[in-house]
């Protein structure tokens, strides 16, 4: 498995440690490099990688999903306040 995608992956997590200790303008900046690096680590990743965030993201989509709709008052309720 290659290993290319840390080289920006670590560039980008090192301007977001940068840019949570600097409040200079000069952080701004680092945060769009930053943020254009990790997007290229996730390009450049390997499948295998690509599919394991693919199902965390999934997994956790669903997990915060259930868990708002359990918050949400159901129409019933909602029908018999008014």
């Amino acid at each position: 498995m290659a290993l290319f995608f840390l080289v920006p992956l670590c560039t980008a997590l090192l301007t977001g440690y940068l840019v949570k200790q600097s409040t200079d303008e000069i952080a701004y900046i680092a945060g769009v490099f930053g943020s254009i690096c990790f997007i290229l680590s996730l390009v450049l990743a390997p499948w295998q990688v690509q599919l394991l965030m693919l199902v965390i993201v999934l997994i956790t989509t669903n997990r915060l999903l259930s868990k708002n709709e359990s918050n949400l008052p159901s129409n019933t309720e909602r029908q018999s306040r008014q």
